[in-house]
């Protein structure tokens, strides 16, 4: 097996995915840091270090998952949301940082929901199309850690998918992200098309539900980016979903509640014309590129 560093190895693996990742330079960085155990500092100060095989092995195999057009998250399992590191597989999106800013926003609501309420009891958020987790988490872990937020105040949360092996990707971001058992109890599990297994009315419902038309979806998946269609096929014009979903939670919102979806700038637009036909207040936020991302709809 060739004897590499870490900087001919980078020289090396940087001219194999030209042409092949927009990014090639950043995934191999990622791959290596990923294969050696070290963060960026280390990168740096370890450039002339030798690759041991067994980990040379597994970065050859890793390019040839690359060339093929594999997601580096869905190789190393790994993808930074928000500050944290979220377990991926190939059965949930891979979090986007677009997807940040509802989190963002999520946080702003709780707080003021939070400030103004004179009932005691903790507020009930549902996280719906939840994939990996990473919106319900990333605000939970947020108003715990970040906010200090006592326990007993802190939300309860619903997370909803249709997809089992996506339930089961949250479950495990949960106990890797959430290792405080308190907390863990402020997480609900339940696999359901939109709200037909869901009980309860909710003060704040969250989702980043499958909103691309599906000719698009068509064409993102020609590129061999291997996301699940499921998460993100909204039908012909990609409003199908979120037009139900919107429906059904009428019967499972709280007083004065909030829905806050991402809707992409396919449909944010029609998503909240829509919205205010069935009696929203409704306002759109834009995301990091000052594209059409997310509505917020109240009632």
């Amino acid at each position: 097996m060739e004897n590499y560093t870490l900087r001919t190895f980078r020289t090396f693996a940087t001219k194999q995915l030209e042409g092949v990742s927009p990014t090639p330079e950043l995934d191999v960085q990622v791959l290596l840091q990923h294969a050696m155990h070290y963060d960026k500092t280390q990168m740096l100060l370890f450039l002339d270090n030798h690759i041991p095989d067994d980990k040379l092995e597994w970065l050859y195999h890793a390019l040839d998952r690359r060339e093929s057009g594999l997601p580096v998250a869905y190789i190393t399992g790994h993808k930074e949301f928000y500050g944290f590191d979220f377990f991926v597989t190939p059965d949930v999106l891979i979090p986007k940082p677009d997807t940040e800013i509802l989190v963002e926003r999520a946080l702003e609501i709780i707080l003021e929901k939070m400030e103004d309420s004179s009932n005691s009891e903790p507020l009930q958020i549902c996280d719906m199309c939840t994939g990996s987790g990473c919106i319900g988490i990333s605000v939970l872990k947020t108003l715990y850690a970040v906010d200090k937020i006592p326990v007993e105040k802190l939300p309860q949360f619903t997370l909803v998918d249709i997809s089992a092996p996506s339930l089961e990707v949250a479950k495990k971001n949960v106990a890797t992200l959430l290792p405080e058992k308190s907390l863990v109890e402020k997480i609900t599990f339940v696999q359901s098309d939109l709200f037909e297994n869901v009980q309860g009315h909710f003060d704040l419902i969250l989702s980043n539900p499958p909103y691309v038309p599906t000719a698009m979806v068509d064409e993102l998946l020609t590129d061999g980016r291997s996301e699940p269609r499921l998460a993100l096929d909204g039908d012909e014009d990609g409003t199908a979903l979120i037009k139900r979903l919107i429906i059904q939670s009428c019967d499972h919102l709280a007083f004065n509640a909030t829905i806050l979806m991402e809707t992409g700038e396919y449909n944010a637009l029609q998503t909240a014309d829509f919205a205010r036909g069935q009696g929203f207040e409704t306002q759109i936020h834009t995301d990091l590129e000052g594209d059409y991302r997310n509505v917020e709809m109240t009632k």
